[in-house]
């Protein structure tokens, strides 16, 4: 078994690396085994693998799909606000008089 020490100071990658530990501990509880003893006591071939590769990417369209409708939504209700916001100023965007010179 390998104990190997994250050397890296980047803290992004300190992140990623802590998100795959916290989701395998979750993996090990939900199905009572790690990935490792899988392979090794053959519970699942090659093809189980890539048909779990191959589902968890559609996965990621759907929320790919879902997060950019979001984002759209988001998109629209912040033109609105401010539209809402120039109408009520009553200055057609403008929000500042010009000084004359």
């Amino acid at each position: 078994m390998s104990n190997y020490v994250v050397k890296t100071d980047d803290k992004i990658v300190q992140q990623v690396i802590e998100k795959i530990d916290q989701r395998s501990l979750v993996g090990q509880a939900k199905y009572g085994a790690m990935m490792m003893e899988e392979v090794e006591g053959k519970d699942k071939d090659l093809n189980d693998f890539l048909i779990d590769v191959q589902e968890e990417i559609m996965d990621a369209l759907l929320y790919i799909q879902a997060a950019r409708a979001c984002l759209r939504d988001e998109v629209e209700e912040a033109m609105l606000n401010r539209m809402n916001i120039i109408g009520q100023n009553g200055n057609d965007g403008l929000h500042y008089e010009e000084e004359e010179l």
